[in-house]
């Protein structure tokens, strides 16, 4: 499965985490947006899907940009990702 990840989403907001296949060929503002709305569903409403939120690396800090590949960053699988709200 070359065109999927495996990455570990940590939401503190939540105190919580998720196992979740992301694809590569994705922008990560799709994933973004994707992540916020299955979490949103998820916790049947209690996360705030209207909101700025920043996917994070958890090992070296490193802010993902919107308008960057998945694959052309260092996101593997087991990564760790932190999203966090900005608000």
């Amino acid at each position: 499965m070359n065109n999927k990840v495996l990455i570990k989403l940590i939401v503190p907001e939540l105190d919580t985490t998720y196992d979740v296949f992301i694809p590569v060929n994705e922008l990560v503002w799709k994933i973004k947006k994707l992540i916020i709305k299955c979490i949103y569903d998820l916790t049947e409403g209690s996360f705030p899907i209207n909101g700025q939120y920043v996917l994070l690396n958890k090992d070296n800090s490193y802010v993902y940009k919107n308008n960057e590949l998945i694959r052309t960053n260092d996101i593997k699988n087991a990564t760790e990702l932190v999203l966090i709200s900005c608000k």
